[in-house]
């Protein structure tokens, strides 16, 4: 009886020596205890890639404003895809489908408009990029869509795209 409470006794007082909350391990998760390891370089099997917050760095740009007296929804959506940012400094830079693509808001009459357009008019990408922003607009620009997606292009293929935003 004497070694049973001998034990338990030494496990109790070992065991409330550790925190309960405290889940860390030692750090080790690679083969033969080696740590694991990141790198900053793009290539490396160990690269991890900065994560990104697209909302937030679109907020940090000033919204484009601009007014006209068109009132059909389709020519307010064609101001806004002409006025939408090119650039580092007005639009923040999306890579996907082989080609660079520009991520702005644009403020027409008033309404705020998300902004997709590619590098220049003569490049184009597949409309299905834009029917994709038009469902996705809320996860790229913080707000819900407020009507139908426009693109300025062919039947097959575009050079921009906007929506209408709710951002209230």
């Amino acid at each position: 009886m004497k070694k049973i409470l001998l034990s338990t006794i030494t496990v109790l007082a070992l065991a409330g020596c550790e925190d309960l909350y405290n889940r860390q391990g030692v750090g080790f998760a690679g083969l033969s205890g080696e740590p694991r390891t990141s790198s900053d370089v793009p290539g490396t099997v160990a690269f991890v890639p900065e994560s990104r917050n697209i909302p937030a760095d679109l907020a940090e740009l000033t919204p484009v404003s601009v007014s006209t007296g068109e009132t059909e929804a389709q020519k307010v959506a064609r101001v806004a895809i002409d006025n939408g940012g090119r650039g580092d400094s007005n639009a923040v830079v999306l890579n996907g489908s082989g080609t660079n693509l520009f991520l702005s808001t644009v403020n027409v009459n008033g309404t705020p408009y998300g902004v997709l357009r590619t590098a220049n008019n003569s490049t184009r990408v597949d409309n299905e990029i834009g029917a994709a922003f038009g469902r996705n607009a809320e996860q790229f620009t913080g707000c819900l869509p407020a009507g139908d997606v426009f693109r300025k292009g062919s039947s097959s293929r575009s050079s921009g795209f906007a929506v209408a935003l709710n951002c209230s």
